[in-house]
C-alpha cells in the first residue's frame, strides 16, 4: 500500500502511534530496491559485528544467509542517542486548518507526524529518543531513554500538542536552543522541526544552532514551511487582510504587488540559512507540508551512517 493512500486511510491524529507505524512499515517494506536495505525490520535486531569484538553473539545463521556477520543485540544496547526539538510557536500552528482536511496538513501537524515517524523507526532499532518542545517558554523536555513506557509518554506529548488551544505564541528559537544544548552531555543526534521564524537578529539563531552542536553532536535541521502561500505567495489578486500569527499585527494589501519582492526575499533568507548551516556543518533539510515522509526518513538513516 502506498504511503499515501495510508494517509487517506488513518487521518485522525488519535491514532498517531498507528499512522507512524505503517509509515515506516511502507517505507521499510520499499527498502529492498534502495541503498537501505540493510536497514531492514529484520536487521534492527542485529548489528554488524566488528573485528575484535567478542564471537559469543554473532548470529551464525543469519551469516550463512548473507555472508556478513552480525552480532545479536540486546534490550539494554543502545546504538544511538537522538533528541528531537519540536517548535510549538504560533507560526507553526499555519495554515489554519479546514473542515476535511488532516491534522499534518499544517506546518506543526507535519511536524509532529514526522517526529512520532522518527521516534518508530528509532524504537524498532533500539535507539533512545527524547524530545523537547518550546515556543515563548520551554513547554517540555524528556531525555533521551529506549523504553517502551517512555515512547508512550512522548507520543501522548505529541498528541497534546495537537488539541490544546493556541493563542498568540511568539517563537523565542535562540534562548531555547542554548537551554537545549545545556542539558545534552552526551553525544547525540539533535533534529530540529521549526519554520525558522524567530525573535531577535539572525546572528542570535546561528549562534544557538551552533550551540547545539557542542560535544560533537550532529545537528539536523527541518525548515519546515508551507509551499504555496510561505514561499511562492499563492494567492488570488482580491485585496486581503494578512495578520501575524505571533503578534497579532494585521496589513491590507493586494497580493501580486508584493509577490516579487517578497519571494526574492524569501529566496534569500532560505540561501542564508543553507550557507551558515554548511558553514557550520549542520545538514540543512527544507520540507513542505505537501512532501512525503521518505525524505524524512531516508535523511536520518544517512545521517545516522555517518554519525559513527
Amino acid at each position: 500500500m502506498k504511503i499515501e493512500a495510508q494517509l487517506e486511510k488513518i487521518s485522525a491524529f488519535s491514532h498517531l502511534e498507528l499512522l507512524a507505524n505503517q509509515i515506516v512499515e511502507g517505507f521499510i517494506s520499499g527498502m529492498h530496491k534502495s541503498p537501505f536495505h540493510g536497514f531492514s525490520s529484520e536487521f534492527a535486531e542485529h548489528k554488524v559485528y566488528n573485528s575484535g569484538e567478542s564471537t559469543r553473539h554473532i548470529d551464525w545463521k543469519l551469516f550463512a544467509r548473507t555472508d556478513k556477520l552480525y552480532t545479536k543485540r540486546f534490550e539494554e544496547e543502545t546504538n544511538m542517542r537522538c533528541h528531537i526539538i519540536l517548535d510549538n510557536s504560533s507560526s507553526m500552528h499555519y495554515p489554519a486548518l479546514k473542515a476535511g482536511q488532516s491534522f499534518y496538513e499544517n506546518k506543526i501537524g507535519f511536524s509532529v507526524l514526522a517526529s512520532a515517524v522518527l521516534m518508530d523507526l528509532l524504537k524498532r532499532q533500539r535507539d533512545a529518543a527524547g524530545l523537547s518542545i518550546y515556543s515563548d517558554s520551554y513547554e517540555f523536555y524528556a531525555p533521551e531513554k529506549g523504553s517502551g513506557r517512555h515512547h508512550r509518554m512522548l507520543l501522548d506529548k505529541l498528541e497534546n500538542v495537537l488539541i490544546t488551544p493556541q493563542g498568540q505564541k511568539k517563537t523565542d528559537t535562540a534562548t531555547f536552543l542554548h537551554q537545549i544544548a545545556q542539558k545534552m552531555h552526551r553525544r547525540s543526534m539533535i533534529i530540529l522541526f521549526t519554520d525558522m521564524f524567530q525573535m531577535g537578529d539572525d546572528d542570535e539563531l546561528f549562534n544557538a544552532l551552533q550551540h547545539l552542536k557542542h560535544n560533537k553532536h550532529k545537528v539536523v535541521l527541518f525548515h519546515v514551511t508551507d509551499r504555496k502561500t510561505e514561499l511562492r505567495f499563492d494567492f488570488d489578486n482580491a485585496p486581503r487582510k494578512f495578520i501575524d500569527t505571533e503578534t497579532g499585527e494585521q496589513v491590507n494589501l493586494f497580493a501580486e504587488n508584493v509577490k516579487e519582492e517578497y519571494e526574492k526575499l524569501v529566496s534569500g533568507y532560505f540561501k542564508k540559512i543553507a550557507e551558515t548551516c554548511m558553514q557550520y556543518q549542520i545538514k540543512y533539510v527544507p520540507v513542505a507540508v505537501d512532501e512525503k515522509f521518505e525524505k524524512i526518513l531516508t535523511t536520518y538513516l544517512v545521517e545516522k551512517q555517518k554519525f559513527g
